[in-house]
């Protein structure tokens, strides 16, 4: 599928070097405008059966819409504002498990990547390594990432520029890895907010790599809560519009069976009751642009 409109209408064209990966026979691709991919699953793995229950409804939910889905969970939240804010199971047991889930539902698997003596372990699990976005300046991480020949999530830091993620691009090109996908997921505005600039999306794509826009962790409010991160949920599916109708290649989603019991980003994270109705709104906006 192609897009024939001119700058009077949508900026959102194909790229000239769309990035893709084949999974059990699906292929999931960014950048050619062909379709869109969704990056959803819990925060973090606070217990195997709950991540499972997530990813069989949303493996379910996407098959019926024909999106393309890849589940994420982290195994770890090394970057919790507490010492004592629960992070997971730990790096083996939680990557054991991940491992497992993903065979039991079959699907692609994304999770981030801390430090660069873990990137072998979490590279043997996932098909997308994220580098967080507090860590996306950290050049020995973005170069070990990069060595694995994985697709990178990348997301921007809340400290910078759209544009200047082009320089992390060419950190992981200068690895030998191009397979780079830039992600959106908020700014800094003054104390306990962040703020999205979607002709922010805009510059980004400009780089040549495909964006994704993270409409969960953009709602966060850090430090807002009593030594945690607050969060206004509910403006999740507004950001997923708005990003959607200025042109991006995925959306990244948490969700959560009972957000307000969840271990981490509660807050943020959408109900997975909620997520089948978030998706027919997005689907709705992307197909304008053809």
């Amino acid at each position: 599928m192609t897009n024939s409109k001119d700058s009077s209408g949508t900026n959102f064209k194909p790229l000239k070097q769309p990035i893709s990966f084949t999974h059990q026979g699906q292929t999931y691709e960014w950048g050619s405008c062909k379709q869109w991919v969704l990056f959803a699953g819990p925060d973090i793995i606070e217990d195997e059966g709950m991540v499972i229950e997530v990813a069989q409804e949303l493996k379910r939910l996407t098959a019926e819409k024909g999106i393309p889905w890849i589940l994420k969970c982290s195994y770890d939240k090394a970057n919790r504002q507490s010492i004592g804010s629960f992070r997971g199971p730990g790096m083996k047991a939680a990557l054991d498990s991940l491992g497992r889930i993903k065979s039991k539902v079959g699907c692609p698997m994304l999770t981030d990547v801390h430090e660069t003596i873990q990137v072998a372990a979490v590279a043997e699990v996932a098909d997308v390594i994220q580098i967080p976005a507090f860590l996306c300046r950290q050049t020995d991480l973005v170069v070990e990432v990069a060595k694995t020949g994985k697709v990178m999530h990348m997301k921007k830091g809340q400290f910078m520029a759209p544009g200047d993620m082009a320089a992390i691009v060419k950190k992981a090109e200068a690895a030998g890895n191009g397979k780079v996908l830039l992600c959106e997921r908020g700014t800094t505005f003054g104390y306990h907010r962040l703020i999205n600039d979607m002709t922010g999306l805009v510059e980004m794509r400009e780089t040549g790599k495909p964006v994704i826009m993270d409409i969960t962790h953009s709602t966060q409010l850090p430090g807002a809560a009593a030594g945690t991160s607050g969060g206004r949920r509910e403006m999740a599916p507004v950001l997923a519009r708005a990003a959607m109708a200025v042109g991006v290649d995925g959306i990244f989603v948490e969700t959560h069976p009972n957000p307000d019991e969840a271990l981490c980003d509660g807050p943020t994270s959408i109900a997975l009751a909620n997520m089948g109705a978030l998706l027919d709104q997005v689907t709705r906006v992307w197909k304008t642009h053809f």
